[in-house]
């Protein structure tokens, strides 16, 4: 069975897929009746696991040794279920009560039992349903008529996880009523932490009210932040009013290490508390646990935390496998190593960052040896405005607007994952501090492998986003009033966007009804920014998010410290003017030549005419005009036309024969003008000075004489020397230099100032 495992593993981790997926589909519904092999089967599921648009991207993730041990549990637990009854009584008992024994010596949880749940919220509820059996006598043989008499009361930290307590009251058949909500401190203690005094005033209120205190559910370590409650106090209070305890978190985790925070140590003294070692360890498809202690077996076989069914005990076979594969000391390494990883990046964060950009809003202690008070590191950019030397640009504007610097710090985390995915940074938002980046290595440092190099890897990008987003936050509100000095461009207000700030280009018609109006702003933003795009440039343009409620607008990414900001707006604004007159010509393109075309043969009907008139009936005839021209000879005065369909006018061609040359050399020069003053390497949208220690003088210069040493066309070479001009250089004074920066056609050029 482990031999066949093994094998299967190997064709779906592979990541070959069938190069005949869409004919094998049709084929295999042909002949499902005559059944499939073991490996065509697979090989079905592996099709089905993999996206074919995107082979690369949907890559099985590693599973370790450990992982493995997890998966055969699951097929020998079906291959168990098939023994003998008496066999298979005696085997899960012994799986079930080694499992619960070694769970509990690990997580110093002492004369306890355990239930094993696929959901993690399932455990819960079957504690609820036992303190409910106890409390109320007659609840077995009345039901919820005794509820009545005393409605039971459900207190849960405000900083649980979300929606867990309407999930209790669903499953229990209770009204939300019977749920409270204790709010955390709000003046003295963690902000994340339940305010015990206002807990001790609600449940004497209730008390009073003929209501019964049931269950209170606290956090070691709380989803957002990872605070843990004060277990100790909160134990004390619930023996006062005799209401079941019940905790869980990822801290309860560090129970297992030698040293832990003596505030995790009063975890062990609760009446009940769910683990999840699966992600903990690395083991997939593990089932979470909920220990408990409780004396009367009777009442916990009624609530459903026990069964007399053997197989439902098989639920801890992958978990007594995986177990048994890492040992005591495999498992205390694998939470060991996810705490040195905060510990790692808690101290790189306060060495190589200014701490006044930082809010930490939870970490654990630097001291040696290990103590942990919370494995979870959150942190969040926060612009200090005060100490800020940007010109107080900041200041009064976007400093105290929260959702800007959540939209900031949501794009800090999202990038942080995707340059560094195995460190398992995320994104969580938070009720009072909004948006944070957050680092948990015990939720997801076994599975994905992380080490202390990828955490290095972290704290180096992260150091290298910080100069990004302080310059972005600063220079939003240049953009912002830059924006409002062109009269075509409108500024788009839109805080949850991370970057420098969204604008509109405004069509100057005013002959359009609304709905045709806003056809034209689609239509010249859209192609404004496919003209910004191609720009030679570091910003980034967009038309926003997919679900944005601003249309018709660009949106420009982040900044960086030499952005000219006045340049970049004089450039969306003339390219805005070019991309609407360019679409003005070609919606009155068929008008215009039309009416060109008519023009044209009327003014060569008259051309016509006046010939006929100038040179006579005898020139018009075939034979008499051969002899009539050769004793009178006459030069037609027929000019030809031309139709410019950017003016819309109908010329001669005779200025076009008569300058030709000095056409080219016109064109020639018609180069940006913002090109010829950057530097090479130089992108669009810098400020000069900003840059200027990447640039030498001497650079400069070199690109100069380039500029200069452009080799002559081909056709130049066939010319003898007397045929090439040489420009005369005239003497060098000093009230010209003011002249050096113009252009010269090529060919035409003098020797440049800068050049002695």
């Amino acid at each position: 069975m482990g031999s066949h495992l093994s094998d299967a593993m190997k064709i779906l981790e592979s990541g070959q897929i069938c190069l005949f997926a869409e004919s094998y589909k049709c084929v295999l519904f042909l002949s499902c009746f005559s059944g499939q092999n073991v490996v065509t089967i697979l090989q079905l599921v592996q099709n089905l696991m993999h996206d074919d648009e995107d082979k690369q991207a949907h890559r099985m993730q590693y599973v370790g040794e450990q992982g493995h041990m997890a998966l055969l549990g699951h097929s020998l637990a079906a291959y168990i279920s098939v023994l003998d009854r008496d066999r298979l009584r005696k085997l899960t008992t012994r799986i079930l009560s080694d499992t619960t024994l070694w769970l509990c010596r690990l997580f110093r949880y002492e004369n306890g039992s355990a239930y094993y749940h696929e959901d993690d919220r399932e455990g819960l509820v079957k504690v609820c349903r036992l303190v409910i059996n106890a409390r109320y006598e007659d609840y077995a043989t009345e039901g919820f008529t005794v509820l009545s008499v005393k409605q039971p009361v459900i207190y849960q930290s405000a900083s649980c996880r979300p929606g867990l307590g309407q999930h209790l009251c669903s499953q229990l058949g209770l009204p939300l009523s019977s749920l409270c909500i204790v709010p955390c401190n709000t003046m003295f203690g963690s902000q994340h932490q339940m305010d015990i005094a206002l807990l001790d005033k609600l449940i004497r209120d209730d008390v009073e009210t003929g209501k019964l205190p049931l269950l209170l559910i606290a956090n070691a370590g709380t989803p957002g932040a990872g605070h843990t409650d004060k277990l100790s106090r909160l134990k004390e209070l619930c023996v006062q009013y005799n209401v079941w305890l019940h905790v869980e978190g990822v801290n309860l985790a560090t129970l297992v290490l030698g040293q832990i925070s003596s505030v995790v140590t009063a975890a062990t003294k609760c009446d009940s508390m769910t683990l999840t070692p699966g992600p903990w360890l690395g083991l997939p498809a593990v089932p979470a646990v909920t220990l408990y202690r409780h004396e009367d077996p009777a009442l916990s076989l009624a609530a459903g935390l026990t069964s007399s069914q053997p197989v439902e005990k098989l639920r801890a076979l992958p978990l007594w496998l995986s177990l048994q594969y890492l040992g005591h000391d495999g498992i205390v390494e694998r939470i060991r190593h996810s705490a040195h990883l905060v510990n790692t990046i808690s101290l790189s964060l306060s060495l190589s960052l200014p701490l006044s950009l930082f809010l930490f809003l939870s970490h654990s202690s630097l001291s040696l040896p290990l103590f942990l008070s919370s494995p979870v590191v959150v942190f969040r950019f926060s612009q200090d405005t005060s100490s800020a030397s940007s010109g107080g640009s900041v200041e009064g504007y976007f400093s105290g607007d929260r959702e800007v610097q959540d939209s900031l710090n949501r794009w800090l985390g999202e990038q942080l994952a995707l340059l560094v995915p195995t460190s398992g940074v995320d994104v969580v938002e938070l009720e009072d501090e909004g948006v944070c980046v957050r680092f948990n290595p015990l939720m997801t440092a076994a599975a994905l492998g992380t080490q202390e190099s990828d955490v290095a890897l972290l704290v180096e990008k992260l150091a290298e986003m910080v100069p990004v987003l302080s310059c972005t936050l600063r220079f939003r509100l240049d953009f912002r009033e830059e924006v409002l000095q062109h009269a075509c461009l409108s500024y788009i207000e839109d805080l949850s966007w991370p970057g420098l700030g969204a604008v509109r280009y405004e069509s100057r018609r005013t002959d359009l009804e609304e709905g045709k109006r806003q056809q034209e702003l689609e239509k010249i933003n859209t192609e404004l920014v496919k003209k910004l795009r191609e720009l030679d440039t570091d910003l980034e343009f967009s038309t926003g998010p997919e679900f944005s409620e601003e249309r018709n607008c660009i949106f420009i990414g982040m900044a960086t410290e030499d952005l000219d900001v006045a340049a970049l707006v004089d450039t969306i604004a003339s390219t805005g003017r070019e991309v609407e007159e360019s679409g003005k010509l070609l919606e009155n393109m068929t008008e215009v030549v039309r009416k060109g075309i008519l023009e044209a043969e009327l003014q060569l009907q008259k051309a016509s005419e006046e010939k006929l008139m100038e040179e006579g009936v005898l020139r018009q005839i075939p034979l008499v005009s051969s002899v009539v021209n050769w004793f009178s000879p006459v030069q037609s005065s027929v000019k030809g036309r031309t139709f410019n369909l950017a003016a819309g006018s109908l010329d001669t061609t005779d200025p076009i024969y008569a300058m030709k040359a000095q056409t080219n050399k016109e064109g020639s020069s018609e180069t940006p003008t913002a090109t010829a003053k950057r530097l090479p390497g130089q992108k669009l949208f810098r400020r000069s000075g900003a840059g200027s220690d990447s640039f030498s003088e001497t650079s400069s210069v070199c690109h100069l004489e380039e500029t200069f040493r452009e080799p002559l066309p081909a056709e130049t070479s066939e010319h003898t020397e007397s045929d090439l001009e040489v420009p005369h250089t005239p003497p060098f004074h000093a009230e010209e230099t003011s002249v050096s920066d113009q252009r010269v056609p090529d060919g035409q050029g003098a020797e440049p100032d800068s050049i002695r």
